[in-house]
């Protein structure tokens, strides 16, 4: 019984100071969250004591397995991965002009970036089919049948993105890296005068030159798509300065005219199917 008093005379006390401070009531009740807390993640803890994972990396030095280095140097390489696909892809030529595309018609939001890099990247898969079934035949299937060992089916899987950039690149480009290279002492050009050759390029002579011809590429398609609508600015500013309408912004009138004029030329179609056919994908298929 005098224990309960003095529980009660606690309560009346704390409940004094909750009603005259707020401060101390807010205090209060943070520390019954994290008395909570810890009692929750004490009983979890408590329970699951029987399930714990120990994870030893030791001291780098390899005994029949894999080193921390090595793991290291995995986990780097996986964070590269989807760079590298994109740049090795149609992803950049495409994406691009796509964006191009949408400045040109003067919407500033729409199509949404989603959408614009969802359509690039299923054009990427369609277009890049035949070069994954390729890699798919020649190194992942005998790499999975322990056919041939991981260096080898790195070495034989890269050879169809090879030749898939040798394919679009200009020679310019490529005329270029391997100049480069070549001061550099780390390639000879009269080493790579066929076709078959040039395969045994390494990827840091060959992607760059890739890079920089998908990028003159789609800046010329983008040149082409501004064209038509230039005109129709020009035509629709010309038209509100001969009738005195000088306040008006000429992009607010020409919007829809423009939209309307893509959609009767079905331009996504021509668009979707100029981006196809310049990648010369039948020479895969």
């Amino acid at each position: 019984m005098e224990i309960r008093n003095k529980l009660k005379a606690y309560k009346d006390r704390f409940k004094a100071k909750a009603a005259k401070n707020p401060v101390f009531k807010n205090i209060l009740l943070l520390a019954l969250n994290f008395a909570l807390t810890a009692g929750l993640t004490l009983g979890y803890c408590c329970m699951t004591a029987y399930a714990t994972v120990n994870i030893d990396i030791g001291s780098g030095e390899a005994t029949g397995g894999m080193s921390a280095l090595d793991l290291l140097f995995i986990m780097a390489f996986l964070a590269l991965i989807p760079s590298l696909l994109l740049l090795m892809t149609s992803f950049t030529r495409i994406i691009i002009v796509l964006s191009l595309l949408r400045n040109a018609l003067g919407t500033q939001s729409s199509p949404p970036n989603q959408i614009i890099t969802g359509l690039a990247l299923f054009l990427t898969l369609f277009i890049m089919m035949p070069v994954l079934d390729e890699v798919n035949e020649t190194a992942y299937q005998p790499f999975r049948d322990e056919q041939i060992t991981q260096e080898e089916a790195l070495d034989i899987g890269v050879i169809p993105f090879k030749r898939f950039m040798l394919i679009q690149m200009n020679e310019d480009d490529l005329d270029l890296f391997m100049s480069i290279a070549e001061d550099a002492g780390q390639i000879n050009k009269e080493d790579y005068t066929t076709q078959e050759s040039l395969l045994d390029l390494r990827l840091n002579v060959i992607v760059p030159a890739f890079v920089i011809s998908e990028l003159k590429r789609a800046f010329m398609m983008g040149f082409f798509l501004y064209i038509p609508f230039l005109i129709l600015d020009i035509v629709v500013s010309s038209t509100l300065m001969s009738m005195g309408m000088v306040m008006l912004p000429p992009s607010m009138i020409s919007l829809p005219f423009k939209l309307m004029m893509f959609i009767l030329v079905d331009g996504w179609s021509l668009l979707v199917e100029a981006l196809i056919s310049s990648f010369h994908i039948s020479s895969f298929w």
